[in-house]
């Protein structure tokens, strides 16, 4: 994993340099300090889908160009077997696959996740756009802004994802949701 996050860092910081932009230009455009944006683009911290997202929209690229390296090239239909996907490597509880990785020009970012069972409330992120949560297993806590939801397999939560927002596996299983991130 830690590879993974060298690798992102890099094309960040690619990308950063491309756009002609400062690294405190680039960290006040993503929302967070020069320091942290680059522990980001030296592969030492963790990616949130937020940031991911943000550093896309600021670089004008699709969020796969900095998880993967490779651009979507499909722009009709995509198609992904049960249990594939792209794999994003995270070491904190959140396991995500892009469910439409190949597809060009996405309005959308469907994530199958899983949460691992945590006592940590979570911290919370926002991004931009909208965001709908499908739970498919398990039970969790979705934490937004003050206030929070309880949901179990079958219910769904439809939000604003700029409001801060993060999510806890209750129990002892793991939570397993569709996300689809709107932009």
């Amino acid at each position: 994993m830690q590879e993974q996050l060298k690798e992102i860092g890099q094309r960040l910081m690619v990308l950063r340099e491309e756009s002609e932009l400062t690294p405190a230009a680039a960290a006040a455009a993503i929302g967070v300090t020069e320091e942290d944006y680059l522990t980001h683009e030296q592969g030492e911290t963790d990616f949130s889908i937020s940031f991911l997202c943000k550093a896309a929209d600021l670089f004008g690229v699709d969020m796969l160009d900095l998880m993967s390296g490779e651009s979507p090239t499909l722009s009709m239909c995509t198609v992904v077997k049960k249990g594939q996907g792209f794999e994003v490597k995270r070491n904190r509880a959140y396991h995500y696959k892009h469910l439409a990785y190949t597809f060009r020009h996405k309005k959308a970012e469907p994530f199958f996740v899983t949460v691992d069972p945590s006592d940590a409330v979570p911290e919370q992120n926002g991004h931009v756009g909208q965001e709908f949560d499908y739970m498919l297993s398990g039970r969790m806590m979705l934490y937004l802004g003050d206030t929070q939801y309880e949901l179990e397999e079958g219910d769904s939560a439809y939000f604003d994802s700029s409001i801060p927002h993060a999510l806890q596996a209750l129990g002892d299983k793991p939570a397993e949701f569709l996300a689809v991130v709107l932009k």
